[in-house]
């Protein structure tokens, strides 16, 4: 895969409480359980702020139906809280991790795109836009296209 096909930057949640841990083995496990040859993410944020690579950037990744070919993904630990309710569980350690990240993932495919999982659900009511009543997905709980949006349009470029 070549950086200049990265359309997007696709952010995900590993879907798990944040009162548990889920180590990138268990995330690898449960994909191998699914029919992956290995965890379908590019990257893997632990709530620690712990970045950790999954998968080489010039492979496909698994994470994105459709969009694979075009995209690297990236989750985070978390996404539901303790009763197991979609919501943005992202520690500050994983805010700063995740940021930095995709300011250097966005660096070397500068065109592309950071959002979540959610955004690339189907426009099915056609209006352009896809809206919280279309997503198949609430993945990644929290807006990523928003989040994210100077790092797109190459307006925030720190990384110390």
């Amino acid at each position: 895969m070549r950086q200049e096909n990265i359309r997007y930057i696709v952010v995900h949640c590993s879907a798990t409480r944040c009162t548990m841990d889920y180590t990138e083995v268990m995330l690898e496990r449960d994909h191998k359980a699914r029919g992956f040859r290995h965890a379908g993410y590019h990257f893997y944020v632990r709530r620690s702020g712990s970045i950790i690579p999954l998968r080489p950037l010039d492979e496909v990744g698994a994470h994105a139906r459709g969009y694979n070919a075009c995209s690297w993904g990236v989750c985070y630990e978390g996404g539901l809280d303790a009763t197991g309710q979609p919501t943005d569980t992202r520690t500050e350690a994983q805010q700063r991790a995740l940021r930095l990240l995709l300011i250097r993932l966005h660096r070397l495919a500068p065109e592309s795109i950071i959002l979540g999982h959610r955004d690339l659900s189907p426009d099915r009511d056609g209006d352009g836009e896809v809206e919280p009543h279309e997503w198949i997905k609430v993945c990644p709980c929290f807006d990523a296209r928003q989040a994210y949006r100077l790092i797109s349009e190459g307006r925030e470029v720190y990384d110390a």
